[in-house]
């Protein structure tokens, strides 16, 4: 027992020290996660006896689900809303048109059995969301034409669908072929998936506005919980728990959640430590002395899905839509193929009796060429295409922006001797650089305006430095467009109700607001909102 820990825990050492080699080299991250598995494995040098696939198949589909719930979960709707349309067509469309490509050429060309063909592709078929989100990040690849949320979006919605595909290819390898089953099969997949995601995102919201958890610990470990749910709830009724994870994050994430910053932040620490698990656990089970047995037809694959399957759905879809040339390029050669296509892999291992080719070492060795090969070159690729560009910060698409605002809390108790008491807000002068964001008052929070009258012992929050984290306070931002009823108008004029903006960030420089702010494009108002 202790030495197992002691192990699990070096492994754990190994794979974040091996983060910071893979950025020096240039190289995935994710594929060092599978590398040191593969050395720690059967074939390795540790040589660690590990076989079972219906045990890794459980293992990773829980650590999957909590990546398919980040990914939505961390996904900004605001910025992925001018591509929300190609984003979805291609993580739907897109996938069921690249499986039918690649089960076509395995089928003709390789000579491989017509159900075991579509298998293949089904299961290879989808990009991997912690794959792109790790490049796009680590690389910080500020992609014009909004072509990262592109990305995010496709890469975090698109597994479902592949895991249906796979689904679907083995209930007719089973023996289930009915045209009545088919149908029933993909209903209980698509609506179950989608009924249970918003329902249950739906139930966790107003249960937030009706209750407050005890300390923002708590708020992650329910969060947490939900997640596993999300999943849970309607694989029990055969419905698609990966697509319900995706939907419950995305509703989750763009809401107005207290702590959603430490939310991210949780959730994002948790995800990379899915990630290690995953990756090692899937180059743990693999037997590297497989890989040349399965090397031609795997290669051959690979190179089909990368230069043909995958650009031919790409540019089908993209096309209609007007996209550059230059993103058409880049998102097709962004189609990253990672743990979800093992994962699927070893469910159709463990499901399926006899098979002719090995269908695990084959997506194995087809993951591994797509890493290392397209996920090292999509930095060079990018610029090569032109498609980088210095004024766009990818990190705006993820939901923690809270990262690099210099603007946190102030606390100013007001005595009850204090100048200020009895007098309006109008009518007293700040600290400079300050904006009044908040009264409290006996233990109720206050919001504000000028007619407000002060009290003694009211507490005031001002926007500025502070190192305490305000309890019932959040933020979120939103950004000025053309077509938003904030361009152009004044804080004064624009601003209506309970709505507080406490700071504008306005390019590299913050701007405290006051009433005759003019708001610009691509300013960035950051709301507060009392829960």
């Amino acid at each position: 027992m202790v030495l197992n820990l002691l192990l699990v825990a070096t492994i754990i050492i190994v794979c974040v020290l091996g983060n910071k080699i893979s950025n020096k080299i240039g190289m995935p991250v994710l594929l060092v996660f599978i590398l040191l598995g593969m050395f720690f494995g059967s074939d390795g040098m540790v040589k660690i006896k590990f076989d079972n696939y219906y045990f890794a198949e459980q293992v990773c589909s829980i650590a999957l689900l909590f990546i398919m719930f980040y990914g939505g979960f961390g996904t900004k709707w605001d910025e992925a809303k001018p591509i929300a349309v190609k984003a979805i067509l291609l993580s739907s469309m897109g996938t069921i048109f690249t499986a039918i490509l690649v089960g076509i050429f395995c089928f003709f060309v390789m000579g491989i059995s017509l159900l075991e063909s579509f298998l293949i592709g089904a299961v290879v078929s989808s990009t991997d969301a912690a794959s792109v989100f790790s490049i796009l990040r680590s690389k910080r690849l500020n992609l014009r034409d909004h072509t990262a949320s592109l990305l995010e979006i496709e890469s975090g919605s698109n597994d479902p669908f592949a895991y249906m595909l796979t689904i679907i290819v083995l209930s007719f390898m089973n023996g289930h072929n009915s045209p009545q089953e088919f149908i029933f099969l993909i209903f209980k997949q698509i609506i179950f998936g989608g009924v249970f995601g918003v329902g249950i995102a739906v139930i966790t919201l107003l249960y937030f506005k009706k209750f407050k958890l005890s300390s923002s610990g708590f708020y992650s470990i329910f969060i947490m919980a939900i997640a596993i749910i999300s999943y849970a709830a309607p694989t029990f009724f055969e419905g698609n728990g990966y697509l319900s994870a995706y939907i419950t994050g995305i509703i989750l994430g763009n809401s107005k959640i207290e702590d959603k910053s430490e939310l991210v932040h949780f959730f994002d620490g948790l995800t990379g430590l899915m990630q290690i698990l995953l990756f090692f656990l899937l180059g743990l089970l693999a037997f590297p002395s497989q890989l040349p047995k399965v090397a031609f037809p795997a290669l051959a694959i690979s190179l089909f899905l990368t230069f043909i399957a995958r650009p031919v759905a790409v540019y089908a879809i993209l096309t209609p839509f007007k996209s550059s040339k230059g993103q058409k390029r880049l998102v097709s050669w962004a189609g990253l193929r990672g743990a979800a296509s093992i994962v699927f892999a070893i469910m159709a291992t463990i499901r399926v009796n006899e098979m002719n080719n090995d269908i695990f070492h084959i997506v194995f060795f087809i993951v591994l060429f797509s890493i290392l090969i397209q996920g090292t070159l999509i930095p060079f690729v990018s610029k090569r295409l032109n498609m980088t560009d210095n004024d766009i910060d990818v990190m705006s698409t993820f939901n923690d922006y809270m990262d690099e605002l210099p603007v946190q809390f102030l606390q100013l108790a007001i005595p009850s001797d204090h100048l200020w008491v009895h007098q309006k807000v109008k009518d007293i002068l700040l600290p400079p650089d300050s904006f009044l964001l908040l009264i409290v008052r006996e233990k109720e929070n206050i919001m504000p305006n000028g007619d407000t009258e002060i009290l003694g012992d009211d507490i005031f929050i001002l926007s500025g430095k502070s190192p305490n984290r305000i309890e019932g306070l959040t933020l979120y931002e939103m950004k000025v467009k053309k077509e938003t009823r904030w361009y152009g108008k004044t804080i004064a004029d624009a601003i209506s109700g309970d709505e507080r903006v406490i700071v504008i960030r306005r390019g590299e420089s913050i701007v405290i607001p006051k009433g005759d702010t003019v708001l610009q494009e691509e300013d960035i108002l950051v709301f507060s909102e009392v829960l």
